[in-house]
């Protein structure tokens, strides 16, 4: 019966307008003062979910993109894709892609990423006379490679609330990132020889070299951050740490971009922006803490049992809820609301939690593109001035693009999970 209650009672919140993390510490709160808890034994519990290492990594790296974001990187990577791209047709939307998928490698958030690039991107291709659904789309899709690719905040995130090792999720994020990112241009080459775009100029030797020498600052940051972690030099939260120094570095002494009395007002952001995260993943933490020690969690598992759901049956049902709920709620809250509720799922049925992981933020992908709340999609209408009509047309190529990527990992597991299991031996 109280399940049923505080289930009313989250959606009447929601529907209310409460921010997340008061629904989501009020329903602790109640639900701890039910089972009639001293809620000092709250406070304790908050003690005790705030000190994690893994979840040290989540500041560090929410400033390291915030740094990359202002620090002049993004405009280093697009000129280096475009050494990729060449002189192909469309080859501005080919850059965006190639651009984003480096800087995902350095970034992990796609907000960040859909704003830098959509920023340096989407003008460009307006005076090139690109469609303007054509351009927002591909710069609005290819900004979801932010939570996929490693380092990614999302399945940082997944990998505390599921206590999942966090390099074997980053691992398992970057085949389908790269499929992802294949998948796209694609569609963009097709795209571009249907409506004829235009091909750009070719380039002198010396600028060639000007600009792959130009990216290779920012192309160290992920060879450190990554090659530090499966080197085993240093663990996550410490390859947090050399992510946001060596992203302070580039951006203040290489490119410029940032002076060091802009240092404070980038760092304040960076520390606004975390303290929201952290204050929604405690609420979430400890909730998740009451629906263990209350039995709900059981009670789910055998509900489950009850009607005869096999693995596949449940992870076509769990992709459909988090497509529904990813609709109305940003893509940490969803993590934090579904992720403790089928863990014990998840685990009975013998699904690996890696591989659960990549389905649970593919599905965070659709999210940041599906109406009402897409947030990439509020970016790019702010960057470009577009019609909210005109940007969700643009992304709906590319939104079933991302569908027909998650039925392949969802279904093909080794899809996610071949490198982890060749580095770790599973």
């Amino acid at each position: 019966m109280i399940i049923w209650l505080m289930l009313a009672l989250f959606f009447v919140m929601l529907l209310a307008g409460v921010p997340i993390y008061l629904v989501l510490g009020s329903l602790a709160v109640i639900g701890w003062l039910v089972d009639g808890t001293p809620l000092i034994a709250l406070a304790q519990q908050f003690a005790n979910e705030l000190n994690s290492q893994t979840l040290v990594a989540v500041p560090l790296f929410v400033v390291a993109a915030t740094f990359m974001e202002r620090g002049g990187i993004t405009r280093a990577l697009i000129d280096f894709a475009s050494l990729i791209a060449g002189r192909s047709r469309g080859s501005l939307a080919i850059i965006c892609v190639i651009a984003t998928t480096f800087f995902a490698a350095i970034c992990g958030s796609s907000v960040a990423t859909a704003m830098a690039m959509g920023t340096a991107l989407i003008p460009t291709m307006a005076a090139r006379k690109y469609p303007a659904g054509f351009s927002v789309g591909t710069v609005g899709a290819a900004g979801t490679l932010g939570i996929l690719i490693p380092p990614s905040l999302p399945l940082l995130i997944y990998g505390l609330v599921a206590e999942t090792s966090v390099p074997q999720l980053f691992l398992a994020g970057v085949i389908p990132g790269l499929l992802q990112g294949l998948l796209f241009v694609g569609y963009v080459v097709w795209y571009a020889r249907k409506n004829q775009l235009p091909v750009e100029d070719r380039l002198e030797p010396g600028e060639v070299f000007r600009r792959f020498r130009n990216a290779l600052p920012a192309l160290a940051i992920p060879v450190l951050v990554l090659g530090g972690i499966y080197s085993g030099l240093v663990t996550i939260s410490e390859a947090a740490g050399v992510a946001a120094f060596v992203a302070l570095i580039v951006s203040v002494f290489v490119y410029r971009a940032v002076s060091l009395r802009d240092i404070t007002g980038v760092l304040t952001d960076g520390i606004r922006q975390t303290a929201v995260i952290i204050v929604i993943i405690m609420s979430a933490l400890v909730l998740g803490h009451w629906l263990t020690s209350a039995g709900i969690t059981r009670s789910i598992v055998d509900f489950v049992n009850s009607t005869g759901l096999t693995g596949w049956q449940f992870l076509i049902l769990a992709n459909v809820v988090m497509f529904i709920l990813g609709m109305f709620l940003e893509v940490i809250s969803v993590i934090l609301i579904f992720v403790p509720l089928v863990l014990p799922i998840i685990e009975h049925l013998g699904i690996d939690p890696v591989h659960f992981g990549l389905i649970v933020v593919i599905n965070m992908e659709l999210a940041l593109l599906t109406p009402p709340v897409g947030l990439n999609l509020f970016i790019l209408k702010n960057i470009s001035g577009e019609n909210m009509g005109t940007i969700i047309r643009g992304t709906m190529p590319y939104v079933l693009i991302l569908m027909l990527l998650l039925l392949l990992v969802t279904f093909i597991p080794q899809i996610s999970l071949f490198l982890p299991d060749l580095a770790y031996g599973r």
